[in-house]
């Protein structure tokens, strides 16, 4: 009789059906949570067998302090829960500091002037009668089939990474696995000045587009500002990583870095203050470029994204998918609608910033292209860097073959167009320096000599 009462009694009682609920149960009130060979439903008839035991014997109290401890873990589960819902509704950000919001308005202003400036450049092409576009980019195209190579001069003892003209294109800048960077007079590629204070190889050099400034990256984990005689101006450290390759806001007055920390990092070239570190790619991050304008960057990297960054806000505003393969350059065009980028799977891509879209591939080299640019003035061509030993030459109308630059015996890993784009220089893992001049013009610096 008192085994059929006591069965009624845990009939009647409240048990939970879940499991992970059951076992919860039993061991707040210290029992074994599971027996060997025990089933899920011989656990739960168990826990009921206990449950009516403790009732019969008093022990009402035990029992409601369970539940209440389910209770109040169940409401802190959820209310967790609804946070964390909370929490994505809104997008990630990082206060920035007084200087970073500072940086933005200076560029969002300077950023103004340039777009309009380019904007009354492209009406008048398009509304100017004697204006003919298609005839300048015959012309500039002419030039470029003939190009030819001029000089060829040994760098450094160890392989060269990194080259770039000076804005009148009286310098080259080079640097190399040595971690020395070297000057050279232009255009008979005689040794200037050398910048030393590295300590691992320099990974790229860049001249600034409104002084002779000029500045370095190492797999030291630093950039370095100079001077042209070679004085070390500022430092810039923080990076986690080693960098890659840098650039100059065309305002002159920030640099940026990037670095296989994940991350690329915007510097004030007067303080030498990290404005920011933005974060976005989930791999190591390679290439970096300004838009023409200056309201723009470009970034690439290891994950196979080209990115697309406003400066004045601090959005990603666009994340192009497309390459199978590392990008490892990247380059706005002066048009100010087009990027191109340049990577592993040996094909150059365009797209179009306007449609947000993919506009063009180009299956430009038999290796990895190592260096995408476009010719800095117009943006007539572009010119793409391999890993196959040559660099190319494409037309930005049709993006078709103009020229194919033959003469490097290892893999080419930097390129610079000088400002008019009538020289190209190449770097190279064989230790050269290669000048590739227009026949055209040095025909015409002929006559102005006579």
């Amino acid at each position: 009789m008192q085994d059929l009462m006591m069965k009624r009694r845990a009939a009647a009682l409240a048990v939970p059906t879940n499991d992970k609920a059951v076992r919860a149960r039993l061991r707040r009130l210290k029992e074994p949570m599971t027996l060997f060979g025990e089933r899920e439903m011989e656990r739960r008839d168990r826990l009921r067998m206990i449950m009516a035991k403790l009732d019969a014997e008093g022990q009402l109290e035990t029992l409601m302090k369970a539940h209440e401890e389910e209770e109040a873990a169940a409401s802190a589960a959820a209310a967790g829960d609804e946070m964390e819902e909370d929490t994505l509704q809104y997008p990630f950000f990082t206060e920035g500091s007084k200087a970073l919001m500072e940086a933005r308005r200076d560029i969002a202003k300077f950023s103004i002037a340039r777009a309009a400036l380019r904007l009354q450049r492209a009406r008048r092409k398009r509304d100017d009668p004697d204006e003919d576009v298609d005839a300048e980019i015959d012309w500039a195209l002419k030039q470029v089939e003939s190009l030819s190579l001029d000089c060829s001069e040994i760098g450094d003892e160890r392989p060269l990474l990194g080259c770039s003209f000076s804005r009148n294109g009286n310098l080259l800048a080079t640097c190399s696995m040595s971690g020395v960077g070297k000057l050279w007079n232009m255009p008979q590629v005689n040794k200037f000045s050398s910048l030393k204070g590295h300590t691992e190889r320099a990974t790229d050099i860049v001249f600034s587009p409104v002084d002779d400034h000029l500045a370095t990256a190492s797999a030291d984990r630093t950039a370095k500002l100079w001077n042209t005689d070679g004085t070390l101006l500022r430092s810039f450290d923080g990076h986690l990583e080693r960098l890659a390759r840098i650039a100059f806001h065309p305002s002159g007055k920030y640099l940026a870095t990037t670095s296989f920390d994940k991350t690329w990092r915007l510097w004030d070239i007067e303080s030498g203050e990290e404005l920011l570190l933005q974060e976005g790619h989930s791999r190591s991050v390679y290439g970096i470029a300004f838009h023409p304008d200056g309201s723009l960057a470009g970034s690439c990297g290891l994950d196979a994204l080209a990115r697309v960054w406003d400066l004045r806000t601090g959005r990603s505003i666009l994340a192009f998918e497309g390459h199978v393969k590392p990008v490892f350059g990247i380059s706005f065009s002066p048009n100010g609608y087009h990027l191109a980028t340049g990577g592993e799977d040996n094909t150059c891509r365009i797209w179009d910033l306007r449609k947000k879209q993919h506009f063009y591939t180009i299956p430009a080299h038999s290796n990895l292209i190592s260096q995408v640019k476009y010719e800095p003035q117009e943006g007539y061509f572009l010119v793409t860097a391999s890993y196959d030993m040559t660099a190319k030459v494409w037309s930005a109308r049709d993006f078709k073959p103009v020229r194919t630059l033959s003469g490097h015996e290892a893999k080419i890993t930097s390129l610079d167009i000088v400002g008019d784009g009538s020289c190209i220089a190449t770097v190279s893992h064989d230790r050269t320096i290669k000048l590739w001049t227009s026949s055209n013009s040095v025909k015409e610096q002929a006559m102005d000599v006579d």
